[in-house]
């Protein structure tokens, strides 16, 4: 019905290209989390009615969430045709599971969701197939046996960041004892990223793993117990910036050097994340780009409209060492 074959969406392009794959495409109460939105019933430009969204974003635990939360919510705006419903899941999938139900509830015209880990929303997603409403994945993936689940997807090659990353550290710490600071277990990014990663350096090269969640609080938790437990550790992968943020305060703590005794890669390249890189305490950042509203609300308005979308759409994003930025671009960053 929306267009979907397999069962779980792998990247498999070059990061920051764009799947060439075309398909046809096809309307928040309640206490799963915060919710924002407007109570228009029609538009406002030539009385055409607007597109009823509802939107689950799984919370609020970085810096880049933040940033993609607002880029979505600038740009899924009545001025752009959207009547937006906006929960925030707080980064609970219980949470979600509600307000996608609530939206069922309600008709909206599109559903649109980051889902906080990649299984459990069998029964949801079928419930939302049943009910005729088009689906549209925000950032992360699903794992689902339900039959063409969702019309599109728009966000990062995180497979793709996990292999830029590693290629820089092969090239530029081939020895190195790594410690993989993972993000949150069982999500998209945190699968994705391990496997592109591994896939370059090998699992021999890994001395030790844990969670942080993706938060700075809990990336300094996972890394003061790491140093205790892997002392021959002198590289961290930390799966976003915010989690090597709280590295660093643990390394720091631990009267050692980031960027020095201890190099850290990441992955988003947040404002804090390339001013740790400029300051010499990141020594890689590859580029996760939050700021794609924009995109998002074209394809809701061409899906709405029945017109044929890319199955996958993903984000320009790059690379960055510290001798590729300077103050200034760290100032005028956008997130």
């Amino acid at each position: 019905m929306f267009g979907r074959k397999s069962t779980r969406m792998r990247a498999s392009v070059a990061l920051g290209g764009v799947a060439l794959l075309a398909l046809a495409g096809c309307g928040g109460g309640g206490g799963g989390g915060e919710e924002t939105g407007t109570a228009a019933a029609g538009g406002e430009g030539g009385g055409d009615e607007l597109v009823r969204v509802g939107f689950s974003q799984l919370g609020a635990e970085s810096g880049w969430r933040t940033a993609n939360t607002e880029s979505i919510q600038a740009s899924l705006t009545e001025e752009n045709g959207i009547d937006l419903t906006f929960v925030d899941a707080q980064q609970r999938q219980e949470n979600q599971i509600r307000a996608l139900r609530d939206f069922v509830s309600q008709d909206m015209d599109i559903i649109a969701f980051s889902p906080v880990i990649e299984t459990g929303w069998d029964q949801v997603l079928q419930e939302i197939k049943d009910a005729g409403i088009p689906v549209v994945l925000v950032d992360r993936t699903v794992d689902t046996t339900v039959e063409d689940p969702f019309v599109t997807w728009i966000g990062s090659d995180f497979r793709a960041e996990g292999v830029t990353a590693g290629e820089w550290v092969a090239e530029n710490f081939p020895d190195a004892n790594i410690f993989e600071l993972q993000g949150t277990l069982g999500s998209g990014a945190q699968v994705d990223r391990q496997e592109g990663f591994r896939e370059v350096v090998g699992d021999d090269a890994i001395v030790g793993e844990a969670s942080g969640n993706f938060t700075r609080a809990e990336g300094r938790t996972a890394m003061e117990a790491a140093l205790q437990a892997y002392p021959d550790t002198d590289l961290v992968f930390a799966h976003n910036d915010d989690m090597g943020l709280g590295a660093i305060e643990a390394i720091e703590a631990a009267g050692m050097v980031p960027g020095e005794d201890i190099a850290i890669v990441t992955v988003d390249a947040v404002k804090d994340g390339m001013q740790a890189l400029l300051d010499g305490k990141f020594n890689y950042v590859v580029e996760c780009n939050p700021v794609f509203g924009d995109q998002l609300a074209e394809l809701i308005q061409q899906v709405h409209a029945g017109e044929e979308v890319p199955e996958q759409t993903f984000v320009e994003e790059t690379a960055f060492e510290q001798a590729d930025i300077d103050q200034a671009f760290v100032d005028e960053r956008p997130y």
